[in-house]
């Protein structure tokens, strides 16, 4: 038996780096989370309650968190050219490098308030979070498709955010770092 092979067989080793992997999985775990922002926490000279809760799951099977609508919006009809609202949500999200969390439209928007998101859903990656543009505010974007003004009022359910991993190709070299928010990695 080669070294190499005595230590790949050895019981003990093997304990070692399941331990590792375990310890690796509640990294994980405690990495993920929501906070508010700094702009619903604070007036700039005290503390305060955002009267908002954070993201969570309605069901322990629910796949999606659900965000809250922080304050009262309105969304204009759609005209062609127009901009989507922009929605921010007083939340930031922490996540292990390795996941991004997908903003999604509620399944009952777009068939009770006529409300899509432009482009199907958006993506936040790990390193949004704390940047110097936003201190990474995630923001729903919304067109309103009806031919009246939308309100969501403060307190509604906005969209949900789903956790999901992504793989990297064999040959990946990424090395930027992200200097801003909202569609901040180029063109």
């Amino acid at each position: 038996m080669t070294k190499k092979e005595a230590i790949e067989n050895n019981p003990v080793i093997d304990i070692f780096r399941k331990c590792q992997n375990l310890n690796k999985k509640e990294e994980n775990k405690m990495l993920r989370k929501f906070e508010y922002v700094e702009r619903v926490r604070s007036t700039g000279y005290e503390m305060k309650e955002p009267g908002f809760d954070l993201p969570k799951r309605s069901t322990k099977k629910s796949a999606g968190y659900d965000f809250i609508n922080p304050e009262r919006i309105e969304i204009p009809p759609y005209k062609i050219g127009s901009k989507p609202i922009m929605i921010p949500t007083g939340v930031k999200v922490y996540m292990p490098d390795d996941e991004y969390l997908m903003l999604v439209n509620r399944s009952s928007n777009p068939k009770k308030k006529f409300l899509v998101i432009p482009n199907s859903l958006g993506i936040v990656d790990a390193d949004y979070v704390d940047n110097p543009d936003n201190e990474g505010e995630m923001m729903f974007a919304f067109y309103n498709l009806s031919e009246e003004t939308v309100v969501i009022e403060k307190g509604e359910k906005l969209g949900q955010g789903i956790f999901a991993h992504y793989g990297i190709t064999d040959d990946d070299n990424a090395e930027g770092e992200r200097v801003g928010g909202f569609g901040s990695t180029g063109k």
